[in-house]
C-alpha cells in the first residue's frame, strides 16, 4: 500500500497497515525484551551481577565459582541469555538463572 509516495508497514500484531513514523514509535516498544535474575529482579546492559552456584566453561577448562562478580553484562535479546567479559575467557554467555544482580 502506498499513498502520498509512502510506503506503508503491515503490523502483524494488529493486523494494521502503519506509517512509517507510527512503525518507528512502535519498533522499541516491541523489541524490548526483559530478561530477569534468579531472584526475577529486572537486569539491564552494564549491571554487574554475582554467579549463585559453580559453574563449569565449556572450551576453557576453568570452573567459575559461585559468588564471582561478573561486572558491565550485555543483554543479547535472549530472555534467558546474557553476555558478558571474564578474564582468560572470550566470548563468555551465562544464562539469567545462574546470576543474582548486585
Amino acid at each position: 500500500m502506498a499513498s502520498d509516495g509512502e510506503d506503508y508497514v503491515y503490523d502483524e500484531a494488529t493486523g494494521e497497515w502503519l506509517s512509517p513514523e507510527e512503525a518507528a514509535a512502535k519498533a522499541p516498544a516491541s523489541g524490548s525484551v526483559e530478561v530477569r535474575d534468579s531472584v526475577g529482579n529486572l537486569l539491564a546492559d552494564g549491571d554487574s551481577v554475582t554467579l549463585i552456584k559453580d559453574l563449569t566453561v565449556k572450551g576453557a577448562g576453568q570452573t567459575l565459582k559461585r559468588g564471582t562478580v561478573i561486572k558491565t553484562i550485555r543483554l543479547t535479546g535472549d530472555p534467558q541469555e546474557i553476555d558478558c567479559r571474564h578474564p582468560g575467557i572470550k566470548g563468555l554467555v551465562l544464562r539469567a538463572e545462574f546470576v543474582k544482580k548486585v
